[in-house]
């Protein structure tokens, strides 16, 4: 019971304050030391800033908390995950369960039976043990000294230091150091604690490439912005709305981490990657009422209408509401430029696809099944991937067929003409398999299959 953190969760803010007076005083003693302020101009220019030093620590403990109420809303579901991040976290060394106080194998077998997760006390080691990893596997990697990433540093420090002395800030002796505190905490604060752990499971990336991606996917989904609506809601709305909208958004900025480590060369260019796909991405999301069909469309429109009744405001509505098809705008910009097609043109393409071939709800029937351990997670993450990458090929195939002023209608029934046998046959098996009282991993990996079939005719 209770809403208990550990200290390092709950005195965070007095922690903060000091770093910032330490490394605001690193900066200005700098600048004493060139002749370009007075001890006493110094010390009235840090008078001044307290309020805004004030203001950018509590945000940041804010967004902490945050993190731990989503941590609490999936503790159950995530044990499993929790438990093979301790048991990464102790083979390297990094961490003793039993000096933690953490759970042993045997306690986190008895919650599972029991259906209880983690404490929040538990969550707040764990959420400090990760971030203390990730730092110390960041901070020897290029990432601190990417040029896209030094807007982190600058938003770390006051107004007035910004605006007087942005070199001095270039030059900080501690700047890799404060971007990569500041990147890990935007990471795990908006990812999860287990996000590291997970995706180097499905991927085998490094720390480095899954932080690249994260950080790319929330610019190019537009989520800080988001967030700071949702952030407004306070006291406003049930504060179970808002962590729902928040592990929604998380979920959409996860699928497109994995997205773009799976499908862009590694590592990540950030700059030129968020370049290529944000207006793109943003210009097709904007449509989405208009492009959905079917299944897609009442799903967007009960989540919409759940979210006007609970008191959100309805361009934030309108935009939550687009998060589970917003993810497939990713494949949509790149067949596009594959193709050379304008992204809109894809999109009303792709998701005529999803509803005449059923494919949300495959998608759904994925989604569902367990992930016990890492070997359930990976295979359902192959299988999920797998569906994606060939509606995605799928796509590009109608597309091939009729001429530029041809309708989706128009192009998907000439491409049904010319594959009129195997569309049958993949539709009768499709049609069986969602007939299925269960689902799972036998009956969906033939799904998958069957939706090969179709690609294999026109390889």
């Amino acid at each position: 019971g209770g809403r208990v953190n550990t200290d390092a969760i709950d005195n965070s803010a007095g922690v903060d304050t000091s770093d910032h007076e330490v490394n605001i005083k690193i900066l200005l003693n700098a600048v004493v030391a060139n002749g370009d302020l007075t001890v006493k101009q110094r010390n009235q220019l840090l008078a001044e800033m307290t309020d805004e030093v004030g203001a950018l620590v509590l945000r940041n403990n804010y967004a902490q908390n945050v993190a731990m109420a989503n941590a609490v809303a999936q503790a159950p579901s995530l044990l499993h995950a929790h438990q093979r991040a301790m048991r990464r976290m102790e083979r390297k060394g990094d961490l003793d369960r039993e000096l933690e106080f953490l759970p042993t194998d045997r306690q986190v077998k008895e919650r599972l039976a029991a259906g209880r997760g983690l404490t929040q006390p538990e969550l707040a080691v764990l959420l400090a043990y990760e971030k203390i990893t990730a730092a110390d596997e960041l901070i020897g990697s290029g990432l601190p000294d990417d040029p896209y990433l030094q807007r982190l540093l600058y938003a770390y420090f006051p107004l007035a230091l910004r605006e007087r002395f942005p070199e001095q800030i270039d030059a900080h002796a501690l700047r890799r150091e404060i971007v990569t505190t500041v990147l890990v905490n935007d990471t795990i604060n908006s990812a999860g604690t287990t996000f590291l752990h997970r995706m180097r499971e499905e991927t085998g990336a490094s720390t480095e490439e899954i932080v690249r991606a994260q950080t790319a996917a929330r610019a190019i989904f537009e989520l800080g912005t988001v967030w700071d609506e949702v952030e407004a809601l306070d006291n406003r709305v049930p504060a179970a709305v808002q962590t729902r909208i928040r592990l929604h958004s998380r979920r959409l900025v996860e699928r497109g981490a994995r997205w773009l480590l799976n499908n862009r060369p590694q590592p990540l260019e950030l700059a030129e990657t968020i370049e290529f796909f944000a207006e793109r991405v943003q210009a097709v999301w904007a449509e989405l009422p208009k492009l959905l069909r079917g299944a897609d469309l009442d799903w967007y429109q009960a989540i919409l209408d759940e979210l006007a009744e609970a008191g959100v405001p309805g361009e934030l509505a309108q935009r939550v509401a687009g998060f589970s098809s917003a993810f497939p705008t990713l494949d949509i910009v790149a067949v596009a430029d594959r193709t050379g097609k304008a992204p809109l043109d894809v999109a009303e393409v792709y998701y005529d696809l999803a509803d005449r071939l059923s494919i949300s709800r495959l998608m759904d029937r994925i989604i569902e099944l367990p992930r016990a351990d890492r070997w359930q997670s990976m295979a359902r993450a192959s299988i999920r991937e797998d569906l994606y990458a060939a509606h995605a090929a799928l796509t590009a195939d109608v597309l091939s067929v009729g001429n530029g002023a041809s309708t989706p209608e128009q192009r998907f029934e000439a491409w049904e003409r010319k594959n009129a046998p195997i569309l049958a046959r993949a539709r009768a098996t499709l049609d069986e398999i969602h007939g299925s009282d269960a689902f799972d991993l036998a009956n969906l990996s033939v799904a998958m299959r069957t939706m090969r079939t179709l690609l294999r005719q026109h390889v």
